[in-house]
């Protein structure tokens, strides 16, 4: 898979997020959210579940887990993502595709 269709199936998973997203809770997470309610005080349970995923994104990308996953499916990286372009289309690298036999010619007089 490529950047293009790590780009497509975002788009496709936000808009299906945007629908109501129903959550089913374990007993342990259940019991962890009520925990987590009485001692922040949050407006809703929403807020905590929204801070439950940046903190899971933010540390999934602090420890080069995201972008482990992303090279292994889609052969790019969450910075290439943002960017919208690969490291080689960044650099120059594609543009200029060197011959594999290049190294017989060097030793030659």
């Amino acid at each position: 898979m490529t950047l293009a269709d790590l780009q497509e199936e975002v788009q496709e998973q936000y808009t299906e997020l945007d629908a109501e997203l129903p959550v089913s809770l374990d007993r342990e997470t259940r019991n962890e959210l009520a925990m987590l309610t009485v001692a922040l005080d949050p407006e809703d349970t929403d807020e905590l579940v929204r801070r439950a995923v940046h903190m899971l994104f933010q540390s999934t990308v602090e420890r080069g887990t995201l972008d482990f996953h992303l090279r292994s499916g889609y052969d790019c990286t969450y910075d290439e993502y943002l960017s919208g372009m690969t490291f080689d289309e960044m650099t120059g690298g594609n543009q200029f595709p060197q011959p594999q036999d290049n190294d017989d010619r060097r030793y030659q007089f």
